[in-house]
């Protein structure tokens, strides 16, 4: 019996309470018909599928919330007819799909799959196209390739960021292809954590700040790897379970962004147990009432969006006035929080943390908790408590989601937040944690088909709108263009496969559509994908891809940190239609270069599959013979916990932070030299401290015609875009915007009212959710819903999509999408 059941908890129970509200909701759909799993009668009974003659197949859920968790399909006569989730292993260590994973079978077998390669024969947008040919499409698609590269050069080409399918074959054929061909820009960052990708490292250092020999590159610069940052850097949720009595959460809600077994939200429920089950205490900071927070509602703050950082302050201040800070642990590791700390450069000039703080550097106003509360709206007293309640802990595990950073002041905010466990010493020791999100798992098993691009320019991924429009303009100091001084070359040819970027998930959807119709910009676009996105409606050429589960799959496992893994199977069932996968494809446009031989190296895309996973077992020896994982489908590996900066904290010497001092630099020397350096608008600052800076839309801007703060969130019936087309999900967490009864009664807004949403960039259609689960002031709305607009005509939106209301303005030091979460809106009755 597993230490969880015998305290009673189980994932049964967890998943049974949680989602009791769902169940109803399909129960009513009727269970098979909203999950895809396999009703009562199919197997027990006479002509059962389980009599019949049947094949399975395993796969994985490999849509970006980062679980991958396991599917088993059952299929009768090359037709998958339902499916089960993970049932190997015991019960803490199954790694079972979310209920939206488990209606994947209602996109593998819809109506709307694409299934032939088209070609766009109306304008740009409209989405019109008529079908083509294999043989076309890829002479079509080589010809565009030849050409932008001989007229333009490689840095005219752009693969544009996309999540939609996961996989170790899905995305890699396409960048090894370009690479032989001379190659593409690069991404910078993602859309995910553009913000805390660029500033943590400043704070913290990240492995994107060594070279592959383990030197430094220059901070503002990195050349090669853009992760969010290091495992090592952040602490498993396991600590806060195993040590912590105080969880304090900040934007933090993995049974919303992180479902099923294979993901954070399960290690999250063991933490709650365990933390409250000992008396101690979990703290949401959120400007509503999240999934997460709700299952004790007692310990939810409710803040402003997008003023955590003027939180943190507050608090701050008590700790500095009653003397509560570590000062010998700052003294000791870092720099920056008091003159004694700082570098040369900026001593005796009262730019230090502290100066900040106390009112006597920088904009000199003191940062008391009264100072907060009208920022943040939460009440002084509340947050002298929550200062109260850190110092008295014995070991607070502080810790922020994604959504936080998601902000126009984000480079910002994500530092402050840190400055929580930074200021108490509270790092590298058992129980506690950076400040960043709870750590990911470390270990992958199996790798990707290999590229190497020799081009290595790279852009911030937020940036392509503005290369697309004036790309031979943008250079290291007005773009943050990396690896280069400048683009040579506005992007001309874009690649943009599995992903709804275009518009959809990018930001101010109007502007963007603007850009994209202009064929005078980029001359060609070519879009992959399963269904017809928004997105998809802008592409010359537009491609069907096979599903994973079509195919022979491999990916190795998610986020949860108690087990890593790895999943081979399929295909379940046939391809529909002339569906084809990305490598056979990308195999066939070699071709035309005379590089199918340097493409495959000989191998099918399955002799890859196979290949890759050898490969991982020669770093991992105890992993099962290829025949052996093809037998059983799913091996798994525990994995051991991680204290963030455990190794810094006992030596540091010996373990230094990859940044310039080796230590947490509060103050950054680097940051304050690309504020004087680079090229910045008139209301853009590079901090080099982490200060509360309201940001572009952000707390202050509303005005009589926007007199509302509006931010997005992540839906539980969507993962992104993904999943946003199919009517069972639709129906059981409908697209809803959340508006507090003190801002809905004087418009006269009901529940359920149809209302229009008008910001400075567009206008949308949505139902009204009237709740006092958000902070009066705000509203919020589920990102990820599919666009629906006459782009020929008044563009507004009815499918209820955010980023129509989003206001395209990168940020000043990541050049990211802030603005996904800062906007101002007016809201009434449609």
């Amino acid at each position: 019996m597993s230490e969880n059941e015998k305290r009673g908890f189980t994932r049964r129970n967890f998943v049974k309470g949680s989602f009791a509200g769902a169940a109803v909701a399909a129960s009513a759909l009727g269970a098979s018909s909203m999950f895809g799993c396999s009703p009562a009668g199919d197997k027990k009974g006479e002509g059962s599928a389980a009599e019949a003659s049947e094949a399975i197949a395993w796969s994985q859920c490999n849509v970006n919330c980062g679980g991958n968790c396991v599917f088993q399909w059952h299929s009768k006569d090359g037709k998958v007819q339902y499916m089960e989730t993970d049932n190997t292993g015991d019960d803490d260590f199954q790694a079972r799909a979310c209920l939206r994973g488990r209606s994947m079978r209602r996109w593998l077998n819809s109506p709307d799959r694409l299934l032939y390669p088209m070609k766009r024969v109306g304008k740009r947008g409209e989405g019109k196209f008529e079908q083509i040919g294999w043989d076309e499409a890829i002479s079509t698609i080589a010809d565009k390739l030849k050409y932008t590269i001989e007229t333009y050069g490689n840095e005219a080409i752009y693969v544009n960021y996309a999540t939609g399918m996961y996989s170790t074959t899905g995305k890699q054929p396409g960048l090894r292809l370009l690479s032989l061909l001379g190659g593409y820009v690069n991404q910078g960052y993602d859309y995910s954590t553009h913000m805390l990708s660029a500033a943590m490292p400043y704070m913290y250092g990240s492995s994107a700040n060594l070279d592959e020999d383990g030197n430094h590159v220059t901070l503002g610069k990195p050349a090669t790897a853009f992760s969010c940052y290091d495992a090592v850097n952040a602490s498993s949720f396991s600590e806060a379970e195993a040590n912590s009595d105080l969880v304090v959460m900040f934007g933090n809600s993995p049974a919303e962004t992180r479902m099923g077994g294979a993901n954070a939200v399960w290690d999250f429920a063991r933490v709650r147990e365990a933390v409250t089950g000992r008396g101690g205490k979990i703290v949401n900071i959120d400007y509503r009432m999240n999934e997460t927070a709700s299952g004790h509602p007692d310990e939810w703050l409710p803040i402003r969006p997008g003023t955590d950082a003027a939180l943190v302050a507050g608090i701050a201040h008590e700790w500095i006035a009653n003397g509560q800070v570590n000062k010998e642990f700052l003294d000791k590791y870092t720099v920056g929080y008091d003159d004694d700390t700082m570098p040369e450069s900026a001593k005796g000039q009262n730019k230090s943390y502290k100066d900040y703080i106390m009112g006597t550097g920088y904009d000199m106003v003191e940062k008391t908790p009264e100072w907060a509360a009208a920022i943040t709206q939460i009440p002084a007293d509340t947050i002298r408590q929550l200062a109260a309640d850190l110092v008295a802990a014995k070991a607070p595990f502080v810790c922020q989601g994604w959504g936080p950073q998601r902000h126009t002041n984000g480079e910002d905010t994500t530092r402050a937040i840190c400055m929580l466990p930074i200021l108490l010493g509270q790092i590298g020791l058992p129980g506690t944690n950076t400040g960043q999100r709870e750590a990911e798992p470390p270990v992958y098993l199996v790798g990707s088909i290999p590229s190497k691009n020799p081009v290595k320019t790279t852009i911030p991924v937020y940036q392509w709108v503005n290369a697309v429009d004036h790309g031979h303009e943008m250079t290291a100091t007005n773009a943050g263009i990396m690896g280069a001084e400048k683009l040579q070359s506005d992007f001309k040819f874009i690649w943009n496969y599995a992903g709804n970027c275009l518009t959809n998930q990018h930001g101010d959807i109007n502007y963007t559509h603007d850009i994209l119709v202009d064929e005078s910009k980029c001359e060609f676009i070519l879009v992959w994908d399963t269904v017809m996105t928004d997105s998809a409606k802008y592409a010359d050429i537009l491609l069907p891809d096979a599903m994973r589960s079509e195919q022979l799959n491999m990916q190795t496992q998610g986020y949860s940190e108690w087990y890593t893994g790895v999943t081979v199977g399929g295909p379940a069932q046939e391809a529909p239609g002339e569906c084809r996968s990305s490598y056979d494809v990308c195999a066939d446009i070699a071709d035309k270069f005379g590089k199918k031989d340097e493409f495959t190296e000989g191998r099918t895309h399955d002799d890859w599959v196979k290949y890759l996973y050898e490969q991982g077992r020669e770093a991992h020896p105890e992993m099962p013979t290829w025949d052996e994982i093809r037998e059983q489908g799913v091996y798994k590996a525990k994995l051991e916990p991680v204290i963030g900066l455990k190794d810094f904290r006992d030596d540091p010497e010996g373990h230094p932070l990859a940044t310039p001092s080796g230590k947490i630099e509060i103050y950054s020397e680097a940051l304050a030299g690309l504020n004087d350096t680079w090229e910045l608008a008139e209301d853009e600052h590079i901090n080099p401290i982490p200060v509360f800076t309201p940001g572009f839309q952000g707390y202050g801007s509303t005005t009589d015609e926007y007199p509302l703060y509006c931010t997005g969130f992540h839906h539980k019936s969507r993962t992104h875009s993904s999943f946003g087309f199919i009517p069972e999900l639709e129906q059981v967490a409908r697209q809803q915007l959340w508006i507090n009864p003190a801002d809905a009664a004087p418009r006269g807004i009901a529940n359920g009212d149809m209302l229009a949403v008008k910001s400075p960039a567009g206008e949308i259609r949505i139902e009204a959710k009237v709740t006092p689960r958000i902070i009066p002031g705000t509203v919020g709305i589920p990102q990820g819903a599919w666009h629906k607009a006459d782009m020929s005509g008044d563009k507004i939106d009815e499918g209820g999509c955010v980023n129509t209301l989003t206001t395209y303005k990168p940020t000043p030091l990541a050049k990211g999408n802030g603005p996904a979460h800062s906007m101002i809106v007016q809201v009434a009755k449609a």
